[in-house]
């Protein structure tokens, strides 16, 4: 336990040394810490991996930008050509929503196609890698010590006991017996790619600091798989009860009130999830940085105010990351037995009259 600690103060002391960093790099000319930039900054996308800001340099990892304008066609630069308020041949970032657009000849901005690697994209990329090396390095262990049947100590028995909770305690009495094995992959997929990108989302700093799950984007893409793996393996008992549902004949014909109403709670499952998981991660994040900049809102009033609110902000700071550790495993555990139970539901016995 006194371990677990330990590693929660490192992280919530880089967490202050790096947002210390950021806000003296977005105070305005008065002095004051612009608490707006530094809250929408770590939770919006970008086209550069900020790091740090020393001495008023932006140290940050830049990007790649792959956009096709108007007039010039398809355009590959670095994101360090455009950051900062430069330009580079007719593209720049507009600082009122940080997204690419293109200078044209009569002196109109319009957005091109863009498919840029942006910081939320690595991010995905080292979650992608990170599930690949955790599971494949588990299933290699597995495969060597089959004949011993060892039981998996440290970390592959950490890696066993939350599949195993996640398979028997969610996946199985959720979708149903008969069809569990189907899904399993999938919602084991969803669980431990949201659980692992909660956890990253909370690291200050690079490969971490990425909101990925605080993006309504991912968010919307989770949802929807779960929406098709809902109803494209749908029996026909589940479009039965949607279509002519078992309910009186007056809610069914001649107005489809019922069968409306099914229809509307195919869309709206989805979305709930959908909602529910970006609002709370996205929630989270503003705390933390917010109780982290009132520690230099208090400096720049006065040193005694600084002082003391300092200790209390810290405090906080270090149980808002304690508490968002626990909402990274409970928003993957309640998408994930979520989307179980909408499944199963698109799997019923049939009625016997």
């Amino acid at each position: 336990m006194i371990r677990y600690l330990k590693w929660i103060l490192v992280v919530g002391l880089v967490a202050m040394i790096s947002l210390s960093a950021k806000a003296s790099g977005s105070s305005h000319e008065d002095g004051k810490i612009d608490v707006k930039s530094i809250v929408l900054g770590h939770m919006s996308d970008g086209y550069d991996w900020h790091i740090t800001t020393y001495e008023g340099h932006h140290i940050s990892i830049p990007l790649l930008v792959i956009v096709k304008g108007e007039n010039s066609g398809w355009n590959v630069f670095s994101s360090s050509k455009v950051t900062h308020g430069d330009t580079y041949n007719g593209f720049y970032i507009n600082e009122t929503n940080g997204k690419i657009y293109e200078k044209l000849a009569d002196g109109s901005s319009v957005r091109p196609l863009d498919i840029s690697i942006t910081k939320n994209v690595v991010q995905l990329w080292i979650v992608v890698a990170l599930m690949l090396t955790i599971f494949l390095s588990a299933a290699r262990w597995y495969k060597k010590n089959v004949a011993t049947q060892q039981a998996p100590k440290g970390f592959f028995g950490v890696v066993e006991m939350m599949v195993m909770m996640v398979h028997d305690d969610i996946i199985r009495p959720s979708v149903g017996e008969k069809q569990y094995k189907k899904f399993a992959p999938y919602l084991l997929t969803c669980f431990f790619f949201i659980f692992i990108s909660n956890l990253l989302g909370l690291i200050p700093i690079f490969p971490g600091g990425a909101n990925l799950t605080g993006n309504i984007t991912i968010t919307f893409f989770l949802a929807f798989c779960t929406l098709l793996a809902i109803n494209l393996f749908g029996n026909k008992e589940y479009w039965k009860e949607i279509f002519w549902p078992p309910v009186p004949v007056f809610l069914k014909c001649p107005l489809p009130i019922m069968p409306l109403v099914e229809m509307l709670g195919i869309i709206s499952r989805p979305f709930s999830l959908m909602v529910r998981l970006f609002a709370n991660i996205m929630g989270g994040h503003a705390a933390i940085l917010s109780f982290t900049c009132v520690i230099f809102i208090a400096f720049t009033i006065g040193i005694g105010i600084g002082s003391a609110l300092t200790p209390v902000s810290l405090v906080l700071m270090i149980f808002m990351n304690c508490l968002e550790c626990l909402v990274a495993f409970i928003q993957a555990y309640v998408f994930t037995m979520l989307s179980a139970v909408f499944i199963g539901m698109a799997h019923p016995e049939p009625h016997h009259h």
